[in-house]
């Protein structure tokens, strides 16, 4: 049943855009407040791609990145169609799908991500994410999971 998956994809997206909203609403560009030793929210916006890639590249990678996430959220909704009756597969694309739509409302909205979460250890930071950078890392680490396991059957 591919209305379930489709379903989850799109609370990834309210999950995502929900939580972005409240970001924007509490938050000003670049405010940081510690949440635990290792973790802050922090309110950054990202014009480029994951780790801020072409970031800088002048306004054109905007579209870019909307028409490369739509043409991939098309195929992963071709995918979820084919591998709607299994759990693992159509569960890890609906992550992907959910995730890389909730980038392209921001992309469309605001002409960046909108980030927030910050990791760190001993001065280092990991890149500001967002829950739909979460939910496409879980998705990709799931197919991997499950190319593995199929793989092993082989």
């Amino acid at each position: 049943m591919p209305v379930r998956w489709f379903a989850f994809a799109g609370a990834v997206i309210l999950l995502d855009q929900v939580t972005k909203n409240w970001v924007l609403a509490v938050f000003h560009l670049h405010e940081s407040v510690a949440v635990a030793p290792f973790f802050n929210l922090v309110l950054v916006m990202n014009p480029g791609a994951s780790f801020s890639f072409l970031a800088d590249a002048g306004g054109w990678q905007k579209w870019f990145f909307i028409a490369l996430a739509l043409g991939i959220s098309a195929w992963l909704a071709v995918l979820i169609l084919r591998h709607a009756g299994e759990r693992l597969m159509p569960a890890a694309l609906a992550l992907i799908l959910g995730g890389a739509l909730g980038n392209v409302i921001d992309r469309i909205r605001f002409g960046a991500v909108v980030d927030f979460l910050d990791v760190h250890y001993a001065g280092w930071h990991w890149p500001a994410f967002n829950v739909a950078d979460s939910a496409i890392t879980l998705g990709v680490i799931l197919l991997l999971w499950h190319q593995l396991r199929h793989k092993s059957h082989d």
